[in-house]
């Protein structure tokens, strides 16, 4: 009986290690450690707004490497842009970082909301291509290949970004968002859109222990349908179809299949989020409270909170004493 107990518990423990290491759903007890992919991955698709066709490669990178985008269609040693809050350069649609040799990268959100999720620390992206590419138009294509790819351990302590005080942004149009102390990352959004179709526009959630990857992964960019002509007229939306955006017209989702959730607009208003506020330089220690906002105020939200220096502070997760190994033996048995 004891033979067999430890047993179960032996296997549970083994499946535990993969599940954490194959798909990003991580606990506590592995956030303490930096993490990297365990091998290179790729993807092509079109960039939602240039329209352009790109390939992306995601790396492995060292310890403290941090996330930083390269540009290998530029014959140049300046092609390297960290992925970092103050190199935000346009929030206009999208999340667009620059360096300071005014080479660029946009519709970055999608990509870090995934390796938020997945508690990628460190990697270097190669993309041929001005933009990111929007795949569906959700996290899900990034989180499924950094899943099949398998995510590892690396030897350094991760640091969180631990919040001390709260932060506030304010609009002229009622645009509000907050970020408050918390012990773990929870994001509170409402969206406020005059359309008949978008019916649940809130929603409460703690984005850890792989909630993220499950719950908020899988919700699409969206649009309307009367903004297409104006969009394209300025030069934006050229890559947008009805496989990457969900498109609204009136009271009517025009794509096959209709919604992936009920409240999938503001599930996918949380996704920008997560992704936005990861260019904070590391997993935030705190809860997000937002109204009607986006990735102007997802990134004026950190400029404020870095401008503050009694607001934050960098915390590594200390070693915690008869921490049960073994959590999936219940369920195994």
């Amino acid at each position: 009986v004891i033979y067999w107990s430890f047993s179960i518990r032996y296997v549970a423990f083994i499946l535990e290690k993969q599940l954490m290491s194959q798909s990003g759903l991580y606990s506590k007890l592995n956030q303490k450690k930096q993490h990297t992919l365990r091998e290179a991955v790729s993807l092509e698709g079109v960039g939602l707004h240039s329209g352009v066709s790109v390939k992306l490669t995601i790396k492995p990178a060292a310890i403290d490497h941090g996330i930083v985008f390269k540009r290998i269609d530029i014959n140049t040693d300046h092609a390297v842009i960290p992925a970092k809050w103050n190199f935000v350069s346009d929030t206009h649609l999208c999340t667009t970082i620059t360096n300071p040799q005014g080479i660029s990268v946009s519709t970055i959100e999608h990509l870090m909301a995934a390796l938020s999720g997945c508690g990628i620390d460190n990697a270097t992206i190669e993309v041929n291509g001005p933009e990111v590419p929007i795949m569906d138009g959700s996290s899900e294509p990034f989180v499924s290949i950094f899943q099949s790819s398998g995510v590892v351990e690396q030897n350094a302590d991760r640091q969180l970004l631990k919040i001390r005080k709260p932060v506030e942004i304010l609009g002229d149009l009622g645009e509000c968002i907050i970020l408050s102390p918390a012990e773990e990352f929870s994001i509170e959004f409402e969206i406020d859109f005059n359309s008949m179709a978008i019916k649940e526009k809130s929603l409460d959630i703690s984005l850890v222990n792989g909630t993220f990857n499950h719950d908020i992964s899988g919700a699409r960019t969206f649009g309307f349908l009367e903004d297409v002509d104006k969009m394209r007229a300025a030069g934006l939306g050229l890559g947008g179809s009805l496989d990457n955006v969900v498109v609204v017209d009136g009271s009517n989702i025009l794509n096959t299949g209709g919604l992936r959730y009920n409240d999938e607009f503001v599930r996918h208003k949380i996704l920008d989020c997560v992704g936005d506020v990861y260019l904070a330089g590391g997993p935030i220690v705190g809860r997000i409270k937002a109204f009607k906002t986006g990735h102007y105020f997802n990134n004026k939200l950190l400029r404020q909170l870095f401008s503050e220096a009694d607001a934050w502070e960098w915390i590594t997760l200390p070693e915690e004493k008869n921490q049960p190994r073994y959590e999936l033996a219940s369920a195994l048995v």
